[in-house]
């Protein structure tokens, strides 16, 4: 039986960065400022890559969902905060710094990280969420980067991220207009994976799957994935090295704890020797 979050009255709570973190197999990380729509403040991405790097060393956390606490999953950034820092020729440089380590914390997060979103994602919120493997969102969701109306340069650090999900035409017309995509409109775009009318229940179902299968496969494929996304193709013959080994851990680990998702104890040695078959007489 997979483990759910704890409930909020019993997690761990970090008020202080407004965060709030619910553990399990599928555990949550919440962004808890409800009085300002979420709105994402320096401390909190000061904060968030040692919340997730505590995650990531939890061995009981094999997915984590990302939401924001009440109607919206959040606004974007403290506009205060924007122009506030204490080097007058770039008064943003500090939150930027701190703005792209905490995205760059998320993406590189090894475990599948999935934002659950309802209502507003905007600016530092879509960044959170394109950071994220997957995107589950309410059909009242939208999704829009706004610097165009308030004069805000993106770095080319964040903007990649989405030119890599959605392509050049959707990002250039999200940075050039700042309007707004409904959720269906995004999912159309590849922004979006699924529009639910419960979002939170299909990502929980999809993160049941998870849990469910190859640990060692899903992380090994995640990081493939950023290296390739970065521009690292590797060696060719060092990767299919690597690529053994892992078969080999995995048929060990097999074989002391037999496959559990759809195979039952009986058949999953049956099923890896099928395997091992298939492998011996493949052209």
């Amino acid at each position: 039986m997979i483990q759910r979050a704890a409930p909020a009255s019993t997690c761990w709570l970090t008020a202080r960065v407004d965060f709030r973190i619910e553990r399990g197999a599928v555990a949550r990380l919440v962004i808890d400022r409800v009085a300002k729509r979420n709105a994402l403040t320096r401390a909190m991405w000061e904060a968030l890559p040692e919340l997730l790097a505590e995650l990531a060393g939890d061995d009981e956390v094999k997915v984590l969902l990302v939401t924001g606490e009440g109607p919206s999953f959040s606004a974007g950034a403290d506009i205060r905060e924007l122009i506030s820092g204490d080097d007058p020729a770039d008064p943003m440089a500090e939150l930027r710094a701190f703005n792209l380590r905490a995205q760059a914390a998320l993406r590189e997060f090894p475990k599948p990280t999935i934002a659950v979103v309802r209502g507003h994602c905007i600016g530092g919120g879509l960044e959170i969420a394109v950071n994220c493997d997957f995107r589950f969102a309410a059909r009242d969701a939208s999704f829009g980067v706004t610097p165009a109306r308030i004069g805000v340069v993106y770095p080319p650090a964040a903007i990649k991220v989405l030119l890599d999900l959605v392509g050049p035409a959707t990002t250039k017309y999200l940075l050039f207009s700042g309007d707004l995509l409904t959720a269906e409109r995004a999912e159309a775009k590849g922004l979006v994976d699924q529009v639910a009318d419960d979002p939170m229940a299909a990502a929980e179902a999809f993160a049941d799957t998870l849990v469910s299968r190859s640990q060692l496969t899903i992380r090994s494929a995640k990081e493939s994935v950023n290296a390739l996304l970065a521009g690292h193709t590797g060696d060719a013959a060092a990767d299919v090295d690597r690529g053994t080994q892992l078969v080999q851990l995995e048929v060990r680990t097999a074989v002391r704890r037999p496959l559990r998702h759809e195979f039952g104890d009986v058949d999953a040695m049956r099923h890896l020797e099928d395997h091992r078959q298939l492998e011996a007489n493949a052209p």
